[in-house]
């Protein structure tokens, strides 16, 4: 799994390369620029240029990401991801992971308005097909609706949230294709994270 700012670093490579064609690669201070927006984020984050190049670093040794080195009359290293080479996901799937990196656990009507600048989905049912295919790949998980929602919403599994939602995903069975080894390797993931989460929940607070 990503860490947070792994997340938002590479969120922010997919939704420009989509938004931004012209000034793609990035350069690391358009990609730290990219991780501080202060819209269509979610939180809002201050990474500073060593979290970033940190980031970029482990990205590139994890197979996400390569360095485009000067050329061409471009004096500095620009950075550009390889997710759908690295994931095998087609561009409608790598908008929906894009805007959830970037904005956290969101429903499939917020995910389809919200990611018009990268693909152009029909409908919600579009979307959610997508979901739907992703959560059979482990890379989403529908969480429960909770007290005072309307609608169920989304998380990605890529990455860590900034704040966790631990709760018991609901998934469909007509989303959960593959083999029953697939399943099963997806389910004692899920076991796994909420045992973690238990255990924190657990765990007594220190005397003062």
């Amino acid at each position: 799994m990503l860490t947070v700012i792994e997340g938002r670093v590479l969120g922010c490579l997919l939704e420009k390369e989509r938004t931004t064609p012209d000034q793609y690669p990035l350069t690391q201070n358009a990609l730290v620029s990219a991780s501080n927006q202060s819209t269509s984020r979610e939180p809002v984050m201050h990474l500073d240029d060593h979290e970033v190049d940190a980031a970029l670093t482990s990205l590139k040794s994890q197979g996400l990401l390569r360095f485009v080195h000067p050329s061409h009359g471009r004096s500095v290293t620009r950075y550009r991801h390889v997710a759908d080479e690295k994931w095998q996901m087609e561009p409608a799937q790598l908008a929906v992971v894009a805007v959830l990196l970037l904005r956290g656990p969101q429903t499939a009507a917020e995910l389809r308005t919200r990611t018009e600048r990268l693909h152009e989905f029909d409908s919600v049912e579009a979307v959610e097909a997508e979901l739907s295919a992703l959560a059979s790949q482990g890379v989403v998980q529908l969480l429960e609706r909770q007290p005072g929602q309307k609608e169920a919403r989304w998380q990605q599994l890529l990455a860590e949230e900034i704040e966790q939602t631990y709760v018991a995903s609901v998934i469909e069975p007509s989303a959960m294709r593959g083999s029953t080894a697939d399943r099963i390797a997806q389910l004692e993931a899920r076991v796994a994270r909420l045992e973690a989460a238990l255990v924190d929940l657990l765990d007594p607070l220190p005397p003062d």
